[in-house]
């Protein structure tokens, strides 16, 4: 399992603004899938794991300022309490920036555990911004924080991988 192994670890190409800018779009569109019954509750935050791994792999290039400007993309997309989506993101950016060389420390079993942290911290932003507008508090949200954490490992192996083939694609 090279990929839990922190000393396997590769230098990885820099990430054009193009294939960043397309894997947030794509996370978009997956968020916006007609979501139904337990699926709707489990449906993990796509937005909020890709900004998180570029935010940790590239804080430099995504940060707290695009995380902000996707939440309210995202927010419209959902027709959701406009700023809820744009709260939650800047926090995780946040969360991703600042952690970013610790999490690139650890291997993905220990990224994982770090990133269920912040990921905890997002969803109690929709949490409490639902509890301040509705009354009561939702606690199904912190389902999808899980899913959102089981995701993080997939979704970062891909992206790794993706990168690595266009930098093989590049040589040739």
């Amino acid at each position: 399992m090279p990929y839990f192994d922190s000393t396997s670890q590769q230098i990885q190409r820099p990430a054009s603004n193009t294939f960043i800018v397309l894997s947030v779009l794509i996370a978009l569109l997956l968020n916006g899938l007609p979501w139904e019954g337990i699926w709707l509750i489990l449906r993990p935050d796509f937005v909020a794991v890709v900004l998180l791994y570029w935010c940790t792999y590239k804080p430099q290039r995504v940060g707290i300022g695009l995380s902000w400007a996707v939440g309210i993309f995202a927010d419209v997309a959902d027709a959701s309490l406009f700023g809820q989506h744009a709260l939650a993101y800047t926090l995780l950016a946040f969360g991703g920036v600042v952690l970013h060389h610790r999490l690139q420390m650890f291997d993905l079993r220990q990224q994982t555990t770090q990133v269920f942290g912040i990921f905890v911290l997002t969803y109690a932003v929709y949490a409490l911004v639902h509890w301040q507008v509705n009354g009561y508090m939702v606690w199904s949200f912190f389902l999808g924080c899980l899913t959102s954490t089981l995701l993080w490992a997939p979704l970062s192996i891909t992206l790794q991988k993706m990168r690595q083939m266009r930098m093989d694609h590049d040589r040739t």
